[in-house]
């Protein structure tokens, strides 16, 4: 018994992981070579808001072959990181957390779901401000505070998205981001960043970073502060340009920003098949000193057609156009010089929260937080219970399980995950093994809607959220 104890621990202690990164002011940076750190994400919700299920026990990383059949894939398209919406705290994520990091990529973990009480809602946020929610979120924390790859969480997705939610949420979502805050402060061997994911709806934008951002008077370790900000933002649509999208207009307003802001989601589908042009601008000095990259929405095909893979219900996949084409945008861009920049050291501090950071009239302008709810500053002090935990593990096989085919029908060999050296972050050209098709265009696969083709611009802000089921917002419509 003690030989086995022995080698397990020696196993768990050779699983190579990615760098644990560090939010440095408006970077994130790797502690390892003192470069920051460029998101080049996916948004990753197999089967919508339908993939996670807490009856049948699954959600997106609960099921290794699965997870290693995308990882490969995304492995080979570039992604260092995924953003994961809706999880079950009490499943098993070890071994999907290590096929992930073995691939070179980080997590960003929501920390709410579509169901009822797991989500701060839009409507009369201070009813679904109690102990049992916040228990919920903190078991999600537990349950991935362990994993080296997990680089971020989202106490919120879109739960302000007009006017009227501005006027009622921000002090509750503020209070969420704290209370998560101080349950890792308390519970985490190391600091994990916590912040909010906002809709790109440019009224209340500025309004909703300036109150999650500044920094409450007389707080001298103010953990209600988001760490981190990000925005879901579908406004470069087809062949765009920089000013054209207005990405000119969201460089301008986040200058100077003391946190590190990303697209959590971007990629809008109107018209279609996208180009993914604004790939580019993204990752180019006109974005790099201000934004820190993004996140495509999204990574499998659902009714909202973003998809770049088809999944069948048999877990066999099938690229789609898109895949190839957001292929096609990375191999243009110099990763070496994208990674390699060293993080300058940086003064910006947040403003002081005052109402005079608000611009939109009826916008909340009170800083005063409500307080932790009945039960909740106990969960806080002694950890939620049952308490999940997680821990990388050997992965001993690593070829892909599931048949995958090119656009053209044409079946993928050689897939698997390449595992990659300790501290290494994955990259385009780093997986290079299969047999995947350099062909551009829409494939046979995919299935375009002709009411989603002639969609307007503008509804493509809310509709890949709303699709995830984010509680949060169908509360409100």
């Amino acid at each position: 018994m003690l030989l086995q104890t022995a080698l397990a621990a020696l196993g768990a202690a050779v699983v190579a992981a990615v760098p644990t990164l560090e939010v440095r002011g408006p970077y994130f940076v790797n502690p390892k070579t003192g470069n920051r750190f460029q998101v080049v994400g996916v948004a990753y919700q197999p089967g919508g808001s339908a993939g996670y299920n807490k009856e049948l026990k699954k959600d997106p990383l609960s099921d290794p072959d699965v997870c290693l059949r995308d990882a490969a894939l995304m492995q080979i398209l570039g992604i260092n990181t995924i953003r994961v919406y809706n999880l079950n705290p009490d499943l098993n994520h070890d071994e999907c957390a290590s096929i992930f990091n073995a691939a070179g990529m980080y997590m960003i973990i929501d920390v709410n779901s579509p169901l009822v009480g797991e989500a701060l809602t839009s409507h009369n946020p201070w009813e679904s401000y109690y102990a049992a929610y916040l228990n919920r979120t903190f078991a999600v924390v537990e349950a991935f505070k362990n994993y080296p790859n997990t680089l971020a969480f989202f106490s919120g997705n879109e739960v302000l998205n007009n006017n009227k939610t501005g006027a009622t949420v921000p002090p509750y979502m503020r209070a969420v981001t704290r209370d998560i805050k101080n349950y890792i402060k308390n519970h985490s061997s190391r600091p994990i960043p916590v912040g909010y994911s906002a809709a790109d709806v440019r009224e209340i934008l500025f309004d909703t970073y300036n109150y999650f951002q500044c920094s409450i008077e007389g707080e001298k370790d103010d953990m209600s502060r988001g760490d981190i900000f990000a925005l879901n933002s579908y406004s470069w649509c087809g062949d765009s340009s920089f000013k054209e999208a207005s990405y000119d207009e969201l460089v301008s307003g986040f200058t100077g920003t003391a946190v590190p802001v990303f697209f959590s989601e971007y990629g809008c589908n109107v018209p279609y098949p996208r180009i993914f042009t604004e790939v580019g601008s993204i990752y180019s000095p006109d974005m790099w000193d201000v934004f820190s990259g993004g996140v495509v929405y999204e990574y499998t095909q659902e009714d909202n057609n973003y998809g770049l893979v088809k999944i069948d219900a048999n877990g066999n996949a099938q690229l789609l156009g898109d895949y190839l084409a957001l292929r096609e945008q990375y191999s243009k861009l110099n990763f070496d010089e994208i990674q390699g920049q060293s993080a300058p050291k940086s003064d910006a501090k947040p403003p002081v929260c005052s109402e005079k950071l608000i611009t939109t009239e009826g916008f909340n302008t009170n800083f005063t937080l409500p307080v932790l709810p009945p039960g909740a500053p106990e969960i806080i002090k002694d950890g939620v219970k049952p308490r999940p935990s997680g821990k990388l593990v050997e992965i001993k096989d690593w070829k892909v399980k599931y048949t995958v085919k090119n656009p053209d029908g044409t079946v993928i060999t050689n897939l698997a995950v390449q595992p990659l050296a300790d501290d290494e972050i994955n990259r385009p050209g780093l997986n290079t093994e299969a047999d995947i098709s350099s062909a551009t265009g829409t494939s046979s696969a995919d299935s375009p809607k002709e009411s989603e083709d002639a969609a307007p611009r503008a509804a493509a802000v809310l509709l890949p959220a709303f699709a995830m089921g984010a509680f949060a917002v169908m509360a409100n419509l």
